[in-house]
């Protein structure tokens, strides 16, 4: 049996510096090539879950344990995780003003190899063509700078050219759909199906609100977090119920944690 992907066992967690964790004893599981919805209201914990994997330094793990491919993740720094194969889509990407897209991926697949370490460049152009190809992207998009003056789908479509790049193990995609219309929300949806059709072994936690996206994007398993734990687990159906009623009828296994 394949070794798990990713393994989260009773994590808590809270804002460095504040004196209440936020994550209350999270359990997850991915295996490679699942992909994880998970869903739940605001203030329930999805997004510090996001930046506690992705290694932000904002946030202290007060218990509990985080494996990724059978090493422990938080003896990694963010950087380390990076290279290890854990990729974060963040809900509001930075502008970066005067730094081209091909400039800042390059950078980025440099820092990823690590010292000494240096892509070709005709490697590098050859890749990146390869894979705005595949996403059906324009090669102009890769002349323009990072996220100056972008629409907000044009911010999440960048986010998945990164990921397509930098080929993780692991993506974690925070609110991937906040503010997009349902065109800017189809063509982010065929970027990520795109991805984890023509990589089998890719992981994918997608964070989200709204069952909308997974209209377009199929989980395998949807988790609702409230208080700080998933507190229900399931399948497209589970969406389905909580799109049709809410999620009043889970307060009670929410409070009771």
């Amino acid at each position: 049996m394949a070794q798990p992907l990713l393994v989260i066992r009773d994590l808590h967690a809270k804002v460095e510096d504040d004196d209440i964790d936020i994550l209350k004893g999270v359990d997850l599981v991915v295996e490679p090539g699942n992909v994880h919805a998970l869903m739940g209201p605001n203030g329930s914990g999805k997004s510090t879950l996001a930046k506690v994997i992705a290694g932000h330094p904002g946030y202290e793990v007060t218990s509990g344990e985080v494996l990724f491919q059978g090493e422990n993740l938080l003896e990694m720094e963010a950087d380390e995780r990076s290279r290890a194969g854990v990729f974060l889509a963040f809900q509001y990407p930075a502008e970066i003003p005067g730094v081209t897209i091909a400039n800042f991926l390059r950078t980025a697949v440099n820092a990823r190899a690590g010292k000494g370490e240096e892509t070709d460049v005709f490697a590098f152009q050859a890749t990146l063509a390869e894979k705005m190809a595949l996403l059906k992207m324009d090669d102009s998009f890769a002349t323009r700078y990072v996220n100056d003056g972008f629409s907000g789908g044009e911010k999440k479509r960048n986010e998945v050219l990164q990921m397509a790049v930098l080929e993780p193990a692991l993506a974690v995609m925070d609110e991937t759909d906040s503010g997009l219309d349902i065109d800017a929300l189809q063509i982010v949806s065929h970027g990520v199906n795109t991805l984890t059709k023509a990589d089998k072994d890719l992981g994918v936690l997608l964070i989200t609100h709204y069952k909308r996206i997974l209209n377009y994007v199929k989980p395998d398993f949807v988790h609702v977090m409230m208080n700080g734990r998933i507190v229900e687990s399931g399948g497209t159906e589970l969406a389905d119920k909580l799109e049709a009623q809410g999620y009043d009828w889970l307060q009670e296994a929410a409070a009771g944690v």
